[in-house]
């Protein structure tokens, strides 16, 4: 395992952990109010960020799961918040929660029952194109095809729709510069890369992806600051720690970008003093860019923090109990 930087910041993580725990009480904030969209979401990138800091119990596990099947909508969907209407990111979330606190079970018991989960998903398919809408409005995009496959194959539901087709259209948002668009022909964005490998290596159909080409692509996104960005001529934002280092690591490159000066530009994100990371250093943090810098991190094998599976955004170890041991040939 690599050193963590001999000089220069260290990972506050003591401050992260209450950075975390102390989002929830700020509900006489206007802020707090006017991010409710966001309020499932914002639980598994806190809960995901305390897992990745080996700090699982840091969040109520039964309050933690009473919120989620709250927000468990009639079709069988997840919404931001009670009342609000089920969509594919909100319910690939609760299916991530769910899996981190071992309690998948609950959606049987509690819940709606794992089937309507997964009958909400599956019917989100264009069977005709094989991608996915995010809600009954129809929009489509690569984002909702791999939370789709995401949730469902943590379900343990994947044979509901018809993954080849979905394959297939990843296949096409593929484009001559190495990169993935969010639909056939739309422009290259570490975002799309990663959801485009994700679902392929999920699939078990990485095969498709030219790993050189799209490597070379991503390592180009690092900058003289030593962070990444999602485009060529962007400015370089911390949550690509995430975005651009998954995808390397699906494509076993991870090792064309340099670690060293990465994880300073990373850890000068922080604010160690009160917790969470912003986009660059000096702005204000938030949870978003907190969840995605440790991620980075631990894809990076930074000393104390847990393994992260590349296609989930999930510990390692949580992915092969719930899915099974990884397949190294994929």
């Amino acid at each position: 395992m690599p050193d963590a930087p001999a000089s220069g910041p260290q990972l506050a993580t003591e401050a992260h952990v209450k950075y975390i725990q102390g989002l929830n009480s700020r509900q006489d904030e206007y802020e707090y109010w006017l991010t409710e969209h966001l309020r499932l979401n914002g639980l598994y990138w806190g809960l995901a960020s305390l897992f990745f800091m080996n700090r699982p119990d840091a969040l109520p596990r039964e309050e933690t799961i009473a919120f989620v099947l709250s927000c468990q909508c009639e079709n069988g969907g997840f919404a931001a918040a009670p009342g609000h209407d089920a969509h594919m990111l909100y319910t690939v979330s609760a299916v991530q929660i769910l899996a981190m606190v071992d309690a998948l079970d609950e959606l049987d018991t509690r819940g709606k029952g794992r089937e309507a989960v997964a009958e909400f998903i599956s019917n989100l398919q264009n069977r005709t194109t094989g991608t996915f809408a995010g809600d009954e409005w129809g929009e489509e995009d690569t984002r909702f095809l791999y939370g789709a496959i995401n949730a469902l194959s943590l379900l343990g539901r994947l044979n509901l729709v018809n993954v080849d087709r979905a394959v297939e259209y990843v296949a096409a948002c593929a484009n001559f510069d190495g990169g993935y668009g969010v639909r056939p022909g739309a422009e290259s964005h570490a975002g799309q890369v990663f959801t485009c490998l994700a679902a392929l290596k999920v699939a078990g159909r990485l095969d498709l992806a030219d790993a050189d080409k799209v490597g070379r692509w991503l390592s180009e996104r690092q900058v003289p600051s030593g962070g990444l960005n999602g485009r060529p001529e962007k400015q370089e934002d911390v949550c690509y720690s995430w975005w651009v280092l998954s995808s390397l690591a699906l494509v076993n490159r991870l090792h064309w970008v340099d670690r060293d000066s990465l994880v300073a530009f990373i850890l000068s994100c922080q604010d160690p003093k009160n917790g969470g990371f912003a986009d660059r250093p000096g702005n204000m943090v938030d949870v978003w860019h907190t969840v995605y810098a440790l991620a980075g991190l631990g894809l990076l094998e930074y000393p104390g923090l847990e393994p992260v599976h590349a296609a989930y955004c999930m510990p390692k170890a949580i992915i092969a109990k719930v899915v099974g041991p990884e397949d190294e040939s994929l």
